[in-house]
């Protein structure tokens, strides 16, 4: 019995060392991520380097804003963000939804030290630069902001105004 609560308990470390993977992220530039499925969200879905439309270049810093803090894209359109941090401290980009930002954000001021890594995510080291490559196949209106606990409150947002193409003549 002691042999089988031993196996059981190594099964559920390692279980849940694996797990930890699964909220880690690091610096890693979310335009070269290995190849995983893509996952279609409200606000779009992530791209491959050959469906680049256009570059986008988006700063940020310490007085916890985004430049621009706002930009218009086509439905389907493809950009690389290129977001740099130009302050002292990480920031983070994220886009979403404005709710699914302000749930985020909450949960990232109950639990710190949160990692996560989605390819609609860049963090950001001071100094540093990330690119992130993302269809905008939903029209609407979205929002970017950085998580990390403070900023979001602070206004670090910005959003994303998706325009709709029209529709054919047939």
């Amino acid at each position: 019995m002691q042999k089988k609560s031993i196996s059981a308990l190594g099964f559920a470390l390692a279980l849940g060392a694996l797990s930890l993977g699964a909220w880690g992220h690091g610096a890693a530039d979310n335009s070269e991520r290995a190849a995983l499925p893509a996952e279609q969200k409200p606000w779009g879905i992530g791209a491959d380097e050959d469906q680049v439309d256009r570059e986008l270049v988006i700063r940020m810093g310490d007085d916890m804003r985004f430049s621009p803090d706002h930009f218009e894209v086509e439905e389907g359109e493809t950009l690389r963000l290129v977001i740099i941090n130009e302050g002292q401290m990480r920031h983070e980009l994220v886009l979403g939804t404005a709710q699914e930002l302000e749930e985020h954000a909450a949960m990232m001021a109950k639990y710190p030290g949160m990692e996560h890594d989605e390819p609609y995510m860049a963090h950001v080291e001071p100094g540093q630069t990330q690119s992130m490559l993302w269809t905008f196949n939903r029209a609407g209106r979205f929002e970017f902001a950085c998580l990390l606990p403070g900023h979001f409150q602070a206004g670090m947002l910005g959003s994303v105004q998706v325009n709709a193409q029209p529709l054919s003549n047939q």
